[in-house]
This record gives structure tokens, sequence and C-alpha cells, in this order.
């Protein structure tokens, strides 16, 4: 047993209130973007560390045991929706792993040796991964065939109709030509595919999530998240909507996204920034007409698990960029206004101060005999940003 002494942590923390967990053993100074909670029990979660190892918490992160040593990276990790217990673990140019009992033991599947596999997506009765060879499709997680898409590397997938036939829609991360996002569409399980370039900013997807049926219509919600913004499309993929900008969200990447067990209108959108200072965590509880700020206590971040209860617990990992230091929380979203350690102010809240300097404070600035000084200082931080930028966009290649 790695870790503090067990208890249950998400049981017994406070309502709407950010709580640190003990550091992930084994996890090193960089970004953690691995993990997931059962949706059957918010107590148990996966998380995979810089080492490769895949570890796990039945108690909501008060211990950890490592479940499996890996030798190579874990890039995502998926429980089943459908499968109570099964779970899939894509990684970085060894395949895939999968679990029968929710993490506690992993045996390598067929037919995705040698993958770089990104990311999981589950129908009734199939299961999709994208790969930097296309689209893989198996009847049973264990056993994998490649679908019809065969390039190019695949980031995003999502299963907009989970009953035959079963609609994807797929996307990647590789820079796309000509400055546009780049999709692909199958209404038959993945035997064929067609191409798209719906009118989204963004030149690679980072994320693909489908919601849950709304009480009318046969059209699942759906959320792309892009390099520069999040995107929201109620027609299967045809026409996006953005959600980010005009003051609802800052224009940032959008790498997490879940949605609330079974409402189609309520969702949770993070960041990591970038490196840019721009991350955070908002919720929706109407379909994005407004979201609201959970005040992450460090504002990137690089992963998330949201439970499958009414009032969730969310798993964040976040990351600081001047200390590559990686810290775990937990939060027991009740709705309430979020309680937890200061925090830096969010984007739009400091857009907004900013536009009440006054003329006089800003002419003194610009005249002061230090600002030649002031301007190389601001050149180095954004070197030291675009470096750090550079570290997020490649952290699954």
């Amino acid at each position: 047993m790695i870790g503090v002494a067990a208890l249950n942590v998400a049981d017994a923390q406070p309502d709407s209130t950010w709580v640190a967990l003990g550091p992930l053993p084994g996890q090193g100074r960089v970004a953690l973007f691995a993990m997931a909670v059962d949706p059957a029990n918010n107590q148990v979660v996966l998380a995979a560390n810089s080492q490769g190892y895949l570890l796990r918490t039945t108690n909501g992160g008060g211990s950890w045991t490592t479940a499996h040593s890996a030798t190579s990276t874990v890039n995502t990790i998926a429980f089943s929706p459908n499968v109570a217990g099964f779970v899939l673990a894509g990684t970085r140019g060894g395949g895939a792993l999968a679990s029968k009992d929710d993490g506690a033991t992993w045996t390598a599947v067929g037919g995705l040796d040698g993958r770089n596999v990104r990311v999981f997506g589950f129908a009734l009765n199939l299961v999709v991964a994208g790969t930097d060879h296309g689209v893989y499709t198996s009847a049973d997680g264990l056993r994998w065939a490649q679908s019809g898409l065969t390039s190019p590397t695949i980031s995003a997938i999502a299963v907009e109709a989970v009953h035959e036939p079963v609609r994807l829609l797929a996307s990647s991360d590789a820079q796309a030509s000509g400055a546009t996002v780049s999709m692909w569409l199958s209404v038959d399980g993945g035997a064929t595919w067609k191409r798209s370039s719906p009118a989204i900013s963004g030149t690679m997807t980072l994320r693909l999530v489908s919601g849950p049926l709304p009480p009318v219509g046969n059209v699942r919600p759906l959320l792309a998240g892009t390099n520069t913004g999040l995107f929201t499309s109620s027609d299967n993929g045809a026409t996006f909507n953005p959600l980010s900008g005009g003051g609802l969200l800052p224009t940032t990447d959008y790498t997490q996204v879940a949605f609330l067990t079974n409402h189609h209108d309520r969702f949770y959108v993070a960041s990591d920034g970038g490196g840019s200072g721009s991350g955070g965590l908002w919720r929706t509880n109407d379909g994005g007409q407004t979201f609201a700020s959970l005040r992450p206590p460090q504002s990137s971040v690089t992963a998330m698990a949201v439970s499958n209860d009414e009032l969730p617990t969310l798993y964040v990992a976040t990351f600081q960029p001047s200390t590559h230091a990686v810290t775990l929380w937990t939060y027991h979203d009740t709705f309430g206004p979020p309680v937890g350690p200061p925090t830096s102010p969010s984007p739009l809240a400091t857009a907004a101060r900013l536009r009440h300097v006054s003329d006089v404070g800003l002419m003194g600035f610009l005249s002061s005999p230090q600002l030649p000084y002031i301007g190389l200082g601001v050149g180095a931080i954004a070197v030291v940003l675009t470096a750090i930028a550079a570290h997020l966009r490649g952290r699954y290649r």
C-alpha cells in the first residue's frame, strides 16, 4: 500500500470545498493527464503516474496502490458506462490494457500492439479507440481491428448514437492544413467514414464528448474543445456554435469535458491554459447559456474525473508551470459557492478590472524610466510561456 492512512476522503469532505489530496506516488515533476473515476463508486479512482504505473484508490485518494507497472506512458483511462467494472487504458506506443475488476488487475488487449492509443468511446455493443493510425473498433474491448479510418492520428472521438447503426465523430490534434479543423463522421459503426470541415475556430481538436439524450428528440448534445475555444453542436456535428468568448468563457484550449450523470444540459469544462494562465474549471446547469467558475486552487487543470452522482465528486489534477508541481484535488459539488485556498483572478474578472485603470495611472506607467527594463522582463516571460505551451501541447506525442 502506497500513500497516507486510509480514509474515505470524498465521503468526509465538506460541501463545495477544494480539498488537497496527498501526492500521487511516483508522479515526478511532469503534468498528470490520465485519471478516471468508477461510475458505480465515487471512491474508486484510477490514475497514471509519469513512470507509466497505473495507480488505484478505493477511498477517494486517501491511499493508493500500484495496480499495474506499465512499460509505456499511459495516455488515457476510461471506464465503460455499460459493463460494470470494465476499464481500458491506452498507452503511448504500447497498445492498450484492459481490466474487468475496476482496475485492480490488468491484461494487454489484442490487435492494438504498437499503437499510440489516445482516446476511447463506448456504444452499447461496440468500443472504439482513437490511435496514431486512425480508429480501431472492438465488440468487447479485448480484441481489436482497424476500422475504415486508417489515418490520421485521432485524438478525440464521440459516440453520437449508441444503438446500431452506431454513429461516430472523430477528430485530430495534428496541426490542420489550411488552419481548419477536420472531422470524420461514420454512420455505420466505423466501417466507412466521411470527412468534413465544420466552421469552427482552431487548428486542432483536443476533446469531443457526447452528452445524454435530451427529454425530447434523438440527437445528443455534442461538445468540441479545440486549441482556441469550446463549441457545441445540436445536429451531430454538422454545425457548431461557440460557447467561449463573448464573456461566457475565456478563449483558450479546452482539454477536459464531462457531462453530469443523465443531464443533457449540465456539464463541466476545464483548460490547462497552454501555459498562459487562462486555464480553469467551469460548470453550466443550463446547456451553456451561463457558466460558473469553480475557482480551482491552481488554474492549469490537466486532468478531471467526475463521479456519476447527482451531487458529484470531482477529482482534479493541476500543474504549476513555474515550479512543475503536480497537485491532486477533490471537490464535492453541491452547487454552492466554491470554497478553498486563495486563487488567482479568473481571466474574465482580470479583464473587467483592467478596463477601470485610470488614464493618469497609465500615463505614469508609460513615462516611467523603468519601462524598457519592464519590457525586457515581459519578453523573457513570453519566451518561458511559449516553452511551457509547447510542453503541454506535446504531452501525448
